[in-house]
């Protein structure tokens, strides 16, 4: 099976990029304007479910985002490549990392989802579980996780580009499956290279959450919290998190 992907970049260093719940390969905004493509080849992918793959069936797990993730890099015959997950891509990433761990360079997590299970109490269930069929659920989600910030014009316009461009049972399995994946025990006291970027008013994946989790896990870990910036730096931050993202892969 050959894999729809997009690529920016011809550098020797090679970066495979997991989106978020609610994206897709092309929902990065203006972040990839400053990227630095001579240093560095950058190829997102699209999950079963989503983007130019929306057609394409499956299981939609995590475990099948790291296995699609594994058949991209030998497609692109990337050998040994660094990571980078935003939200529920952060704990694909580390599927991806836990199912082939020498083949991993760096790994960074963008306000990423730990790698235990991710519990949800009773409201927390009803919302995120009844998003696939309610708009204004996901609406809430958003703009819960943006610190209650950003406007609705921005809000809106992520929102319907959630439901273009993702089916609804994609979108109901994922978050079914990473809320309830553990990959603490897979992944725990790997040394790989780790950074952790938040954003200060996430008010869900919060730097408190990673220093509990991913700083726990990743020996070699280390964290950031981007000023100015909630869920989506790649749209709120976008130089800052383009310059965080680039200077720890560079080095």
């Amino acid at each position: 099976m050959t894999i729809p992907h997009r690529v920016t970049g011809t550098g020797d260093h090679h970066v495979l990029v997991l989106h978020d719940w609610f994206g897709t390969s092309a929902g990065w905004g203006p972040f990839l304007d400053y990227l630095d493509g001579r240093a560095f080849s950058y190829a997102f992918l699209d999950y079963r479910g989503y983007g130019e793959r929306k057609d394409v069936t499956g299981e939609y797990t995590l475990a099948e985002i790291a296995a699609d993730a594994l058949a991209l890099a030998d497609q692109l015959d990337w050998d040994r490549f660094s990571l980078v997950g935003h939200s529920m891509g952060g704990k694909a990433a580390q599927q991806v990392l836990a199912e082939a761990p020498l083949r991993v360079r760096k790994l960074v997590g963008l306000a990423p989802v730990p790698a235990g299970a991710y519990p949800l109490d009773e409201a927390g269930e009803a919302l995120f579980y009844g998003a696939a069929g309610d708009r204004e659920k996901r609406y809430a989600i958003l703009d819960l996780v943006t610190g209650q910030r950003a406007g609705r014009v921005w809000l809106d316009r992520m929102v319907d580009q959630s439901l273009r461009l993702s089916n609804a049972e994609a979108f109901d399995g994922y978050v079914r499956d990473w809320t309830t994946a553990d990959l603490e025990r897979r992944i725990n006291g790997n040394p790989v290279p780790v950074k952790v970027i938040v954003g200060e008013h996430d008010l869900a994946l919060t730097a408190d959450v990673m220093r509990g989790t991913w700083l726990e896990h990743y020996p070699n870990a280390e964290l950031e919290e981007l000023g100015g910036s909630g869920h989506y730096p790649m749209y709120e931050a976008p130089v800052a998190l383009a310059s965080s993202l680039e200077s720890f892969l560079h080095n």
